[in-house]
């Protein structure tokens, strides 16, 4: 029984293994390319794939013999979008939001040392070509990295910086006592900013969400190109419209909005 459960538990292991090849940069794939970043063997991968093709986690394409994702593993993503109560209570917050803002809106559960983004909208003046939901994104490159940040203790951070955070362009902040000024300045006032630290031509401003417990959970963020948002400006107007949408989804969760006085005072 006990050789059975190990058998029936290293299965899993593998599919699980070959689905999660699959990224954004690597949609399709050959059974030789699986094999090479998993390092199982040709005959395995073979059959795996053929069990999960016929359980439509993934498809083949007959002419180039290719996989990619198939629609039950759309699906359970969407299962598991739907199920998370920061989705829930934020949808049609964030959505109104980009519709007056005209730029995006996104909404971003905190995931251990990442973040996972629930939701995007568009705005008239921020198109995107791509989806946002399901991405992930580090925390001290963003605006909502930096919302999320402000909220775990100094030990916590030390922690996160201490793994040698990635320079994604000559802004990103990698320092750690740089990033301290910056998380002071998000506590003070409520919100982060981020111009050109995780991509060039891009800004965003973000506000914390909040649990029942208080706790920082999630972040919202309004962001779009540089020629569209000038965070160099005076933008106070629209951080407070950034505060009071991630204040309104937080009080969805069960959080008091008493806390929120200071921070909309700092404006």
């Amino acid at each position: 029984m006990a050789a059975e459960s190990v058998g029936g538990t290293q299965t899993v292991e593998r599919a699980m293994s070959l689905l999660a090849c699959f990224t954004e940069e690597a949609g399709e794939l050959r059974v030789s390319e699986l094999c090479a970043l998993t390092g199982l063997g040709q005959s395995t991968v073979s059959r795996m794939m053929s069990a999960l093709d016929r359980m439509r986690f993934v498809v083949q394409d007959d002419r180039t013999g290719l996989y990619r994702l198939g629609p039950a593993a759309v699906a359970l993503g969407t299962i598991a979008i739907n199920g998370s109560p920061i989705f829930r209570a934020s949808r049609q917050i964030a959505q109104n939001l980009a519709h007056r803002l005209g730029i995006g809106v996104n909404v971003a559960e905190l995931s251990g040392f990442t973040f996972t983004y629930l939701c995007n909208f568009e705005g008239a003046l921020a198109p995107k070509s791509f989806a946002m939901a399901g991405r992930t994104a580090p925390l001290h490159a963003t605006g909502l990295g930096k919302a999320l940040l402000s909220g775990m203790s100094s030990d916590r951070v030390d922690e996160y910086f201490a793994k040698t955070p990635q320079r994604y362009t000559p802004h990103t902040i990698v320092d750690r006592d740089v990033m301290e000024a910056a998380l002071e300045e998000t506590r003070s006032r409520g919100y982060a900013t981020e111009i050109e630290e995780l991509a060039f031509g891009r800004a965003c401003i973000a506000a914390p969400i909040r649990n029942r417990a208080g706790e920082i959970v999630a972040g919202l963020s309004a962001s779009g190109p540089l020629s569209v948002l000038d965070l160099q400006a005076p933008h106070q107007e629209l951080a407070l419209q950034v505060i009071e949408a991630a204040d309104e989804i937080s009080v969805a969760l069960g959080y008091s909005p008493s806390h929120s006085a200071t921070a909309f005072a700092a404006l």
